[in-house]
């Protein structure tokens, strides 16, 4: 089970910097490709807030990544919870406010390596 938890630490990290690499670097290319639903007109005057997210999801791909290194396996699993928790949060938050699909792209697979890690204790 920890095996399995970690390769679903790796690959929620591995989202959360595409999606960091998308929001900082690629939002007016890529971006409309990826965010159909925003008008192609928006997404120049959108640049410095898609940054922003970005570097927020950045944060939360170096903290899955962090917790992947750390020695003690009751930090490691601690440490993980959190972000992976913190990714939850975020992928309800957008299924909520912005698309369902968010739930199912972000937040399902937060969810399954959360349990992962929860049960590999």
């Amino acid at each position: 089970m920890q095996t399995i938890a970690q390769i679903f630490i790796a690959l929620v990290a591995v989202e959360h910097l595409i999606i960091l690499y998308i929001e900082m670097f690629a939002w007016e290319t890529t971006g409309k490709k990826v965010f159909k639903t925003l008008p192609p007109a928006l997404f120049k005057p959108t640049r410095s807030l898609a940054a922003n997210q970005g570097l927020y999801n950045g944060f939360l791909a170096a903290g899955l990544v962090w917790s992947l290194f750390i020695p003690d396996p009751v930090w490691q699993q601690r440490i993980a919870l959190f972000f992976l928790g913190c990714v939850i949060v975020a992928g309800i938050y957008g299924a909520l406010s912005a698309s369902k699909k968010i739930f199912f792209i972000q937040a399902l697979p937060a969810i399954l390596g959360f349990l992962c890690v929860y049960l590999s204790r």
